[in-house]
């Protein structure tokens, strides 16, 4: 797949179909807003693009939100490629991008791309204070050569497939409905790193992760499948808790994974962690007796749900 950061990086392009968007998580949605980019770019002979942005645009223009994407950069990647995505023009998201209205983001960065078909999303703005509506866009492509195309939304049950609202149930911990909206398991990979060890004289040893500069699951224990980098692809069956200790009066927030079938020592290996089900809240316990009891039952909780995804 070929990563292009600028517009003249893709001088080459005779013709071309266009999606954009920040495709944030790649989930569901942005798989068929994808896919039929790339039909549609088949049908009509045309050299297919996606354009996306990093860093994502509200950590420009509103950093104080302290806003965190859904997949890291690497992943975005991963997934697009996976999707059959030949070309991505990834453009650096800066105050003077911001700056552009619909009708010069055109000018600048669609017409030079010999642009025939646009497809969007069913929500999709584009410009400066979010002005570039879809009629606006149908207008300047007249002008500029291209058509536009705006597909409906994804609706799983009811529910509108969407970044907001996979941020959302992430954040409350419904990582199983999340899945499904994604098409795969919420997860993010960190490096394993060295804990307090606490975790080893309950008897239970746990890989510590890094905190990933994603969204992660709200504090609590779930059923997760662990895969480390140094294991050429071996997964394990996981128990992970997300918490701050509060038995032990700790206060940072901690990513501890306890492998169910135990492992080798991973320690500045990155791992993957895939979250399949919440199995709890975090909570303080009145005895480390109380707590090792908790974490049998939550072991033994884990192994019937995961036996569904591998081999226990």
């Amino acid at each position: 797949m070929n990563i292009a950061h600028s517009i003249e990086e893709l001088s080459f392009l005779e013709n071309s179909g266009l999606t954009i968007g920040n495709f944030d998580g790649v989930h569901l949605g942005h798989q068929a807003l994808i896919r039929h980019t790339l039909d549609v770019c088949a049908s009509e002979k045309l050299t297919p693009v996606v354009m996306t942005f990093w860093p994502h645009p509200r950590q420009v223009v509103a950093p104080q939100l302290g806003h965190m994407p859904l997949t890291t950069r690497e992943e975005r990647f991963t997934l697009l490629e996976a999707l059959g995505v030949q070309h991505v023009l990834e453009l650096p998201f800066t105050p003077e991008l911001a700056a552009h209205d619909a009708n010069s983001f055109v000018q600048a960065f669609l017409a030079p791309l010999n642009l025939r078909h646009l497809v969007v999303g069913y929500d999709f703005t584009l410009g400066r204070d979010r002005g570039g509506h879809v009629d606006t866009l149908r207008r300047l492509g007249e002008d500029a050569g291209f058509s536009v195309e705006q597909l409906a939304p994804v609706v799983v049950d009811g529910t509108v497939v969407s970044s907001t609202t996979l941020r959302k149930l992430i954040g409350e911990g419904d990582v199983r409905e999340a899945a499904r909206l994604l098409g795969r398991f919420h997860g993010f990979s960190g490096e394993v790193v060295h804990g307090d060890g606490r975790g080893a004289g309950l008897g239970f040893p746990t890989a510590n992760l890094a905190r990933p500069q994603v969204v992660i699951p709200t504090e609590g224990v779930y059923a997760t499948l662990a895969t480390p980098a140094g294991a050429d692809g071996h997964t394990w069956p996981a128990v992970t808790c997300i918490g701050r200790k509060p038995t032990f009066g700790d206060n940072e927030l901690t990513v501890e994974t306890f492998l169910l079938e135990g492992g080798r020592d991973f320690y500045g290996q990155a791992m993957r962690l895939d979250f399949v089900e919440h199995l709890r809240g975090e909570k303080r316990f009145d005895s480390v007796d109380a707590l090792k009891e908790q974490i049998a039952a939550d072991v033994d909780h884990a192994r019937r749900i995961l036996a569904a995804f591998i081999r226990l």
